[in-house]
């Protein structure tokens, strides 16, 4: 099984004004222009084909910082933010393949309405673009996809329909998915195998959950 070893420190210059200088001098610090900055303690985690990791943590606490050293770390991953949408085509036309498989990749991102598929992309709210990149996304079949905000801009029983057909095609496919949300709603849905925490500060703590049934 894979495991990857994640840490992040930022090299910070402080800019020191007559100001900042004079009162490191009298309380006796450094006055050092280069400090190390810790954002990320160095952890392990292990995570094969066909497995959901799982990032949550509060606002701000770094779980997209946790996706991008994933990202670099694993390689060969397709970024949901950077699917890009067609023009001026209805959904049913997004998809390089016959009518029944267009109609099987919007249903697993939770789009099958009717007036829907027949609409352009850029007629589409937030919340069905978002479903529209995920299934564009699907039908590539990558080897990983990497989701930060989680369907945060779906409300809540769609964004758990999609949560367990993004478990479902997990396993059939064998696709990585690694999310981020702040989001604790989704788990029994998504079921994930591996689940990150990300502290304030520099703490990570890592967990790999035995779901009934799975």
């Amino acid at each position: 099984m894979p495991t990857y070893t994640l840490e992040k420190t930022f090299n910070t210059h402080v800019r020191l004004s007559p100001n900042v200088r004079a009162v490191a001098e009298m309380f006796g610090l450094g006055a050092d222009r280069s400090r190390k900055n810790k954002v990320i303690k160095r952890f392990d985690i292990t995570i094969e084909r066909g497995q959901v990791l799982y990032i949550t943590g509060a606002s701000g606490a770094g779980k997209s910082l946790l996706l991008k050293l994933l990202k670099e770390k694993i390689g060969g991953v397709l970024d949901l933010n950077e699917q890009s949408l067609p023009k001026k085509i209805p959904l049913v036309d997004c998809f390089d393949e016959d009518l029944e498989e267009a109609f099987n990749w919007l249903g697993r991102a939770g789009l099958s309405e009717v007036y829907t598929l027949l609409r352009y992309p850029e007629q589409l709210s937030d919340g069905q673009r978002y479903r529209l990149r995920l299934a564009l996304a699907l039908a590539r079949q990558p080897k990983v996809i990497c989701i930060d905000e989680f369907c945060a801009a779906l409300d809540r029983v769609t964004a758990a329909v999609v949560a367990h057909n993004v478990r479902r095609y997990a396993d059939h496919f064998g696709t990585i998915f690694m999310v981020a949300t702040s989001h604790e709603d989704l788990l029994e849905d998504l079921q994930p195998d591996v689940i990150i925490c990300k502290n304030y500060g520099s703490d990570c703590e890592v967990f790999y959950p035995k779901w009934g049934g799975v």
